[in-house]
């Protein structure tokens, strides 16, 4: 006698083809193979309460091998899982001993793990039964979803309050056109612009450089190309720069947040932005610490955020739509004059005129849409 993934009992003779037919039960090698390519992560937890089976997606997620996986006992005790108010879950209200208990399935169980890395990840869990001849529970299959993502948008939408977070380096971290003896110089990070093909368009603006000197300053930084100056208006400058790799300013948006500035000093340079109150600030570091090593956090503070309108209207647009609002409003798009063309847009993106157009109108008309009409309404 074998065991199945699904915890099915089969003769170790081979199996009539007309039987597996008539009874609708796929073959023993196919069911394996059908759990083992799941795009969703599962597990099967067996009687004795050791994960008998986890296919790949598991192992990726949660960043642990299937022999580690599979080699003990399954004890929720052991894998510090936690609800939304950061409370350690009790064994007993886990799905997994719920369903051996009662024998039903559960489903949309929420909770929060740490995993071996040390980064916290949300996941939604549904957990089945799998009965033997008797009506007993034999296995619990588990199903899970990384929704780490919507959790912090959740965040955003319903909280009016975000941390302003600012991290030290030394000097070395901005070229030396930028570097100064005694005062402070600001740059501000207005937007960072996703682009199809993994690169980033960026907008800054400043006041303490002249024109000529923040777009050479700019350019001496090797992740750009393509540095344009915008405008000069009452001496404040905009500039416009394609990021061809990653750069510190879109470490705050990849945590769900949003950088804010630079700030220059004889001896240092602060790297200032905003996250979500629920995310780790040592996140931020870790993730500036891939461009400068001797990066700290020197302050924070909880400030109010008036970005509500438009956390609601990205949670309605596409990112395409989104990046396309972005480019054009930051871009001088809707200036007079305009700082950029729709044709100079639509080439950052490399779309046609037209297809930029179409995602910047539908972009508009949800924002005009939340403005008038029902706020949170679905325009896509």
């Amino acid at each position: 006698m074998t065991n199945s993934p699904a915890g099915g009992v089969h003769d170790d003779e081979p199996a009539d083809p007309e039987e597996h037919e008539s009874s609708g039960t796929p073959p023993e090698d196919l069911a394996r193979r059908v759990f083992d390519v799941t795009p969703g992560s599962t597990v099967v937890v067996d009687s004795t309460g050791s994960i008998a089976f986890a296919n790949d997606r598991t192992s990726e997620t949660l960043g642990l091998t299937n022999e580690r996986l599979t080699g003990g006992a399954y004890d929720p005790s052991e894998w510090n899982i936690y609800d939304d108010d950061g409370a350690p879950i009790p064994a007993d209200d886990h799905p997994v001993t719920r369903v051996f208990e009662s024998g039903e399935p559960a489903f949309g169980f929420e909770h929060w793990i740490e995993l071996p890395d040390g980064s916290e990840r949300w996941f939604s869990s549904s957990a089945s039964p799998v009965l033997d001849d008797e009506g007993t529970v034999e296995y619990v299959v588990v199903s899970f979803e990384d929704v780490t993502a919507l959790k912090r948008r959740e965040k955003r939408l319903t909280s009016d309050h975000v941390r302003l977070l600012e991290y030290r380096a030394d000097k070395s971290a901005v070229p030396p056109s930028l570097r100064v003896e005694d005062d402070e110089r600001r740059i501000e990070i207005d937007s960072v612009v996703p682009l199809p093909d993994g690169t980033t368009v960026q907008y800054m603006g400043t006041s303490d450089l002249s024109a000529s000197e923040f777009v050479t300053a700019v350019e001496e930084v090797p992740h750009y190309v393509d540095a344009r100056l915008l405008s000069s208006i009452d001496n404040h400058h905009r500039v416009e720069a394609h990021a061809e790799s990653e750069t510190v300013a879109q470490v705050f948006p990849s945590l769900g947040g949003r950088p804010r500035d630079i700030v220059i000093a004889s001896d240092e340079v602060r790297f200032r932005g905003e996250l979500p109150g629920d995310v780790d600030p040592r996140l931020a570091a870790e993730g500036i610490r891939r461009f400068h090593d001797t990066v700290e956090l020197v302050s924070e503070e909880l400030v109010y955020s008036p970005h509500l309108l438009y956390d609601v209207v990205a949670d309605a647009l596409t990112d395409r739509q989104l990046a396309a609002l972005d480019a054009a409003y930051f871009g001088g798009y809707f200036d007079t004059p305009r700082a950029s063309t729709g044709d100079e847009l639509a080439n950052r993106f490399d779309v046609t005129r037209q297809t930029f157009n179409q995602h910047l109108r539908k972009a508009q008309r949800t924002v005009l849409r939340h403005l008038f009409e029902k706020s949170g309404a679905d325009a896509r």
